[in-house]
């Protein structure tokens, strides 16, 4: 008996200590964060910089994407090479395009993911300690599968804020990118005036509905996994590079959420092109009539046309967004430049 209350003891013991461990590793991993804090200026400015470098590096993957996306509005759906790759599709931008068309549309690519990153790094973070700080929901801030809920719910909400807000760039940069021989757009001021006089003030807005429902999932799931990942490879791995952790966990968000939202991107971009140059729309039906028409017309592999050149790009982008997001906004936090 004596052995067995020894032993029980013991156990106990050992419970008390991997506990105060975990705990103490939990308030460590709380002040790295708070450490982290930053302002508004220097949240917005971390964000955007992130954003814009991110996208600038991984140009020639996105217009791959944008050209493979949109193959099958081709009326003749057999007339586009169907056995087309990467690398023959590369190859025809090079010697037809220059070297130069890799970036095409990057210069409204920046404009505009400048400020959709600024807002949607911003506005998760404010509608994530909004729901936190929720009477409500406050009992429930120590169970994992609330505060993941709450991280997906803000992340949904940051998606479709900054999306809204910045959607006329993103139409006319899938415009300019998804240029190849032929020009209509001959740059953004031009593309604005083209696109107001052709298509009215809605012509801007063109494809908004599946982007929303598709930016929510996505920025909600990107944010949710990375944040889960990194916060407990910090937790189990304390001593581990925070640029490596970030790539990793970067890469692997991205993967998660482009999987879930790649179909609703591809009507989006279908959508964004509608009436381009005076031309008679294909998709003449809503989202859920597009999805059958691009099933009907292409079988459901038409759905993820595209998704080899985005697996190539997401994972280097998204790493690339959340270290240098990390990194901006850690430099800013030792080197104040506003207050909260």
């Amino acid at each position: 008996m004596q052995t067995s209350a020894r032993v029980v003891n013991l156990e106990t013991v050992h419970g008390e200590a991997d506990a105060r461990k975990l705990s103490s590793s939990q308030q460590k991993n709380q002040v790295l964060q708070q450490k982290l804090e930053v302002g508004t200026i220097s949240h917005l400015l971390a964000g955007g910089v992130a954003g814009a470098f991110s996208k600038t590096c991984t140009a020639p993957l996105a217009r791959l994407t944008i050209l493979f996306q949109i193959q099958g509005m081709h009326k003749d759906i057999s007339a586009f090479n169907s056995k087309s790759c990467m690398w023959n599709e590369a190859s025809r931008i090079f010697r037809e395009e220059g070297f130069r068309a890799f970036w095409k549309g990057n210069l409204v690519t920046i404009a505009h993911r400048i400020p959709y990153s600024a807002i949607s790094f911003y506005s998760y973070d404010r509608y994530k300690n909004l729901l936190q700080s929720n009477p409500w929901l406050e009992r429930y801030r120590n169970n994992m599968g609330a505060d993941a809920f709450m991280r997906l719910l803000g992340g949904g909400f940051a998606g479709i804020t900054a999306a809204t807000m910045t959607y006329p760039l993103d139409l006319i940069r899938t415009r300019l990118a998804a240029q190849t021989n032929s020009i209509y757009y001959k740059g953004i001021s031009h593309a604005i005036l083209t696109i107001c006089k052709d298509e009215g003030l809605k012509g801007m807005y063109k494809g908004l509905g599946p982007t929303l429902l598709g930016v929510a999932p996505n920025i909600a799931i990107s944010y949710t996994v990375y944040e889960i990942l990194r916060s407990r490879w910090l937790l189990l791995r304390p001593h581990d590079s925070c640029v490596m952790a970030s790539l990793a966990c970067g890469s692997i968000s991205g993967i998660a959420s482009s999987s879930v939202s790649f179909p609703l991107d591809l009507v989006r971009r279908r959508k964004q092109l509608e009436g381009i140059a005076g031309r008679v729309p294909v998709y003449k039906t809503g989202l859920l009539g597009t999805f059958k028409l691009i099933v009907h017309n292409e079988g459901v592999r038409g759905l993820y046309r595209g998704i080899l050149p985005e697996y190539c790009k997401v994972i280097p982008s998204v790493s690339i967004v959340f270290m240098t997001y990390e990194f901006i906004k850690a430099f800013l936090a030792e080197n104040s430049v506003d207050g909260r």
